[in-house]
């Protein structure tokens, strides 16, 4: 939806209700359009870092099509030790996503510690998931140095963060665990998902699964995979009766895209008859996912990423993160949704923290970085349009380990060509910024891993080895001492962008001011301001691969405090030089695919 300049809006906290501000870029006056800002949810900007134990402190280089642990090696919990986590900090990072922590389904055979290999026909990859829990209460004992000690290697990580000054977050999966789940280390007192259901019934309120009553579970065909897993594969699982799969399947034969290594669980919806609701009494599963991520909070963990939050009602985490909030007051929960028509909902009913910004920031920029023919910066500003209300609660990225890597062949080819859309990312709110391990030295994601296959993404389901990213983890030292020039330059472009997204006044608690594309006559330029009592920033960000941006930009006085510019306005980013032209006037050029945060 394109921006009507005709239409008058607020600027929330800096001005009053009737007034309106005029910009002037290269001679057209244009009206300001600002959000309806949220309180923010702390003093600091949240710069989170994702990363897999699992492939972070692999230094095996051997990368065999789904090869083994043996074959390709394995990071561990101790692998991330001070050095690296002091060169993870230099990015400006305050928390760190450990993801596959949690025990899950596995091929690699731990029966000596009381857990077998899961059966290769309902896990994907040699690794597996680890989204396919097979124990709640256990950590993946590929990550230990000393299995039967893993549980205290994990807290021994959790400490060593917390001592590095960073927080740590770990993935919650509500919705479904693997297929064949049983936990060996719960405590005492906890009664296993599925123990006392009665498997006659499709559904019922007391069930932790779905079931269908008198079908076998079929295995999918997935032979056409054609991979070195084949010969473990029988097509003879047996669960009887079958139970429904994690993506609400209720065949009991899955298609080989579902996502059939996992089973639903039931939070009291009764799917096949109208999606009926039976919350009263408390459903079972509620209770025992609250004690679980009670007892990962009593170790340490200061908050979770919530897997696919929104398959999950809303009226449980109602339920949930108010009373455990009340236990731990600064926990953080972060929930994985991809329905707009929803955020509202799971922001002020569910209370979430923050939800992810992918159907929405996300898609827009990422046509703008791979030049699509159609792309256009007026895309982000309806993004930013569409969770004006709710802005600052959300999380912005542009990788994790569900999307492409930037640099791979489907995406961008160059991480470089991602630089405005990250300047963006960083700049634009007072929410959460996301980085993905390896981003920030340009990982591609290339190679055939096993069942990640080549799809431009780093395998969460195979053991492999990360590139770029060893490079800069140099055989333990974290030194970057083996990147290339470019790999350099580039995680210093990352380390300052997001050393002014944290530091700086206006960006960490400021108000966001948008300058309407259709006003830049340049669609494949943004621009916007963030404004605090402290600090003026203008940041500018050129998508355009072939052609420079230049522009004479009037500042009203309103927006400077009725105090002149300095003489010397300055790019932070120090990519470009800004001229002065008088005490509210400049000109401003950049390069192609270049952007600048010009402070005032």
């Amino acid at each position: 939806m394109g921006v009507n300049q005709h239409k008058l809006y607020s600027l929330k906290h800096l001005f009053c209700k009737s007034a309106v501000l005029l910009f002037i870029l290269a001679g057209k006056p244009i009206y300001v359009l600002s959000q309806t800002a949220q309180p923010n949810m702390s003093n600091q900007k949240m710069v989170i870092y994702q990363l897999l134990p699992r492939l972070f402190g692999n230094k095996n280089t051997t990368n065999a099509f789904y090869g083994t642990l043996a074959q390709n090696g394995v990071g561990k919990f101790n692998d991330i030790d001070e050095k690296a986590l002091n060169g993870i900090k230099e990015l400006s990072v305050n928390y760190v996503w450990y993801t596959g922590v949690i025990a899950h389904a596995s091929l690699t055979d731990y029966s000596r510690y009381g857990t077998p290999n899961s059966d290769a026909d309902v896990v994907k990859g040699i690794a597996g998931s680890p989204y396919a829990i097979r124990d709640y209460y256990d950590v993946d004992p590929d990550l230990a140095i000393n299995v039967e000690n893993r549980m205290a290697e994990f807290e021994a990580l959790i400490k060593r963060t917390h001592q590095a000054g960073l927080k740590v977050l770990i993935d919650f999966v509500p919705n479904h665990v693997a297929r064949g789940y049983r936990s060996i280390a719960k405590p005492a007192h906890v009664v296993d998902f599925g123990a006392n259901d009665d498997t006659t019934k499709s559904f019922s309120p007391g069930n932790d699964f779905y079931y269908l009553p008198g079908q076998k579970f079929v295995v999918p065909d997935i032979d056409k995979l054609k991979g070195p897993l084949d010969p473990l594969k029988d097509y003879q699982y047996t669960e009887s009766p079958a139970k429904a799969t994690g993506n609400n399947s209720f065949s009991a034969k899955p298609k080989d895209d579902d996502w059939y290594e996992t089973v639903k669980l039931n939070y009291g919806i009764d799917y096949q008859n109208g999606e009926k609701t039976y919350f009263e009494p408390t459903p079972p599963v509620w209770t025992k996912m609250r004690d679980i991520l009670s007892y990962w909070a009593e170790k340490g963990v200061d908050g979770f990423r919530c897997d696919m939050a929104e398959m999950v009602p809303v009226a449980f985490w109602k339920w949930l993160i108010p009373q455990l909030k009340q236990q731990y007051p600064n926990l953080v929960f972060i929930g994985e949704a991809y329905n707009p028509k929803a955020y509202e909902t799971y922001l002020t009913q569910g209370n979430f923290d923050y939800l992810y910004d992918k159907v929405g920031l996300y898609d827009s920029l990422k046509t703008l970085i791979k030049n699509n023919a159609d792309a256009r910066s007026s895309a982000i500003s309806d993004a930013v349009k569409s969770v004006k209300a709710y802005d600052d609660r959300m999380l912005r990225f542009l990788e994790n380990h569900d999307e492409e890597r930037i640099a791979s062949a489907g995406f961008a080819g160059d991480p470089k060509l991602a630089l405005p859309a990250m300047t963006v990312s960083a700049t634009l709110g007072k929410g959460p910024v996301l980085l993905y391990f390896g981003q920030e030295v340009g990982e591609p994601g290339k190679g055939a891993e096993g069942f990640g296959g080549e799809d431009n993404r780093t395998t969460i389901f195979d053991y492999w080895g990360v590139p770029n990213h060893q490079r800069w983890m140099n055989d333990g030292a974290f030194d970057g001492a083996k990147l290339n020039e470019d790999e350099q330059q580039l995680r210093n472009f990352y380390k300052k962008l997001l050393q002014i997204s944290t530091t700086n006044e206006a960006i960490v608690k400021g108000d966001f001011i948008e300058i309407p594309s259709a006003e830049i006559n340049n669609p494949r330029v943004y621009a916007f301001f963030r404004i605090s009592s402290g600090q003026r920033v203008l940041v500018i960000a050129n998508f355009d691969r072939q052609q420079s941006f230049e522009a004479e930009i009037t500042i009203p006085k309103e927006i400077l405090k009725n105090q002149a510019l300095s003489k010397q306005p300055q790019d932070a980013l120090g990519a470009a030089p800004v001229k002065y032209l008088s005490e509210n006037r400049i000109r401003v050029k950049l390069a192609p695919v270049s952007s600048q945060i010009i402070v005032f």
